[in-house]
């Protein structure tokens, strides 16, 4: 479904991405992983188009996400949630949830797909008419979430999913995505816990100083000695 290949990314003349591959495949949940800074937020940045890469193909569908502009990208299917929510906080859950069914192809089902949203998110439908801004972390990124589902994406990206939540939010935001991948969502999300990510996903990849250190099924990433030795300190 999505097909990342080796892309390099720059911020002016600060290159931060070397030659990174990331592919997910329909109905896979994949995590992007690595420690703060090692260019997670810009892969997914790159694949919408928020930031240019200057080598490499970006390709979702096979269509060359490079001719997409980035306010198109969600007609074709791809939902981003950036890090640390991005809501309206002046706005009620509801208004938000809607603005995630804004464009053409989502408008006429906007109702439908908002019981189908607060089907997965109970939480949700009580807290309609709650102003976003005034909810705690956990719920203002089930808000996020929900609102990048709201499209009736393909594939959902979510840039740190677990920053700063409580344990008992990150069980919540866990079960979500498990239940959001069930409906049929690929998800490619980024994390800086190697085990928590790794719990929940088909396949990894490691970053290292904008470079994949390691990939592969979860299973064998989670085992990989590089992985026990430098992330879970084995």
């Amino acid at each position: 479904m999505l097909e990342i290949r080796d892309i390099e990314v720059s911020y002016g003349d600060f290159q931060v991405l070397w030659g990174v591959s990331v592919n997910v495949a329909a109905g896979e949940i994949v995590c992007v992983l690595g420690p703060n800074g090692a260019g997670q937020s810009t892969v997914m940045n790159a694949v919408t188009g928020l930031i240019s890469q200057r080598a490499g193909s970006i390709r979702f569908d096979g269509l060359d996400l490079a001719q997409v502009p980035t306010h198109e990208m969600v007609g074709l299917g791809i939902a981003h949630v950036l890090e640390r929510h991005r809501l309206f906080p002046t706005l009620t859950v509801q208004q938000n949830l809607m603005l995630g069914a804004h464009h053409a192809n989502a408008r006429p089902r906007r109702e439908q797909t908002m019981s189908w949203v607060e089907g997965l998110f109970p939480i949700l439908q009580q807290r309609r008419g709650q102003l976003a801004g005034s909810m705690s972390g956990g719920e203002q990124q089930l808000v996020a979430i929900a609102r990048g589902l709201m499209s009736r994406p393909k594939l959902l990206m979510i840039d740190e999913p677990f920053l700063g939540l409580s344990p008992t939010a990150v069980d919540g935001i866990l079960a979500v995505l498990k239940a959001i991948n069930q409906e049929g969502v690929a998800v490619l999300f980024t994390e800086q816990n190697v085990e928590l990510a790794l719990s929940i996903s088909h396949r990894g990849y490691v970053l290292e100083s904008g470079r994949v250190a390691l990939s592969g099924r979860s299973d064998e990433v989670l085992g990989h000695d590089m992985v026990r030795r430098v992330y879970l300190g084995i």
